[in-house]
């Protein structure tokens, strides 16, 4: 499966994706955008039916790419990373976004690989926004994807495709719809990438979707180590990680912040269909850094949820240590 074009680094895919959000939001009143980005979040935070789409209009969709997408290209960005360095020499031809709306993902996909990407959603307007900014992208963006009408529930049928991503889709469905989905992008794809908030319900609902992916035949690649039970004790913790996210004038307008970038919390899996090289362990928290001591957390393949001190006398290790962020791999890949 290799390319036939070169795809656009994600930088640049990034850059473009923000140049052209900004582009829309200049577009529509100030105040109602607010609103729109306020409502939307007090439903994403609620319970949302399965019965109907959440974006009603363009002025929603517009309101909530610009607040959102940007988080969520970041969120699908770091775990499609994951996936790359856990299968280096794999690139996916073809790509199936489902509950894409606008596209964030596909745009993160367009970011790592040159693919044939088809967008499902069912809402109309998101779809057309998605095929507007990705055609002004001037390449960087899923520009040739298929943005097609779909219904996200359980009687979805996906054709046959290399990589799938679900990303902030499932809380919007039912437990049976979310199971059957899950199911079917099992089914369809060589490999699955599934992210959901980095809340502890977002968590149970990737180790739910976990659960299903191995049962499926698939292996997980990322974040975990291994295939075998998740070691948190339910209840008494839950695994996510964080993405630096860019603010938009839109975010500060609506959280009534200065700060110039904020921290987008998320929770993914990885599972694949052909052989990968999970990591031996991979940070699980912000690594504690104090005099010459820095604590990480770790989940690792031997021997589960693990806390180990690395201190300054051991050299290069603790300049590793220092360096690391949350959600590397440990200990790092040793440089050529």
């Amino acid at each position: 499966m290799s390319d036939t074009l070169p795809a656009p680094d994600a930088e640049t895919t990034a850059d473009a994706l923000r140049r052209g959000l900004a582009a829309l939001v200049d577009g529509l009143p100030p105040n109602r955008a607010a609103q729109a980005v306020e409502r939307l979040i007090a439903n994403y935070r609620g319970e949302t039916p399965t019965g109907a789409p959440v974006l009603r209009d363009r002025a929603d969709v517009v309101a909530y790419a610009a607040y959102r997408m940007p988080a969520t290209f970041e969120a699908v960005r770091a775990a499609l990373a994951a996936l790359r360095a856990a299968a280096p020499g794999w690139a996916p031809a073809t790509h199936t976004d489902i509950g894409g709306g606008t596209g964030a993902a596909s745009w993160a996909v367009a970011g790592e690989w040159r693919t044939g990407t088809t967008v499902l959603d069912w809402a109309e307007p998101a779809l057309a926004l998605g095929r507007e900014l990705a055609a002004a992208s001037g390449g960087a963006g899923p520009s040739a994807a298929d943005w097609q009408r779909a219904r996200i529930s359980g009687a979805l049928r996906v054709e046959s495709t290399d990589l799938i991503t679900v990303s902030y889709v499932l809380k919007e469905l039912t437990p049976a719809d979310r199971t059957a989905v899950v199911t079917e992008a099992a089914r369809a794809a060589q490999a699955v990438v599934i992210v959901e908030p980095g809340t502890p319900d977002g968590y149970e609902r990737i180790i739910a979707a976990r659960d299903l992916l191995i049962a499926a035949g698939l292996t997980i690649a990322a974040p975990c180590p291994h295939s075998g039970p998740c070691p948190i004790v339910p209840g008494s913790d839950w695994c996510h990680f964080s993405a630096r996210v860019a603010r938009s004038s839109l975010h500060r307008q609506v959280k009534g912040g200065s700060l110039a970038y904020e921290d987008e919390k998320f929770s993914y899996v990885v599972a694949t269909r052909f052989p990968v090289h999970p990591v031996a362990a991979r940070i699980t928290r912000k690594p504690q850094i104090r005099k010459g001591l820095v604590l990480l957390d770790l989940c690792t393949g031997y021997d589960g949820l693990d806390r180990i001190n690395v201190t300054k006398r051991q050299g290069p290790r603790y300049k590793d240590a220092r360096d690391a962020a949350w959600g590397d791999e440990w200990p790092p890949p040793e440089q050529d």
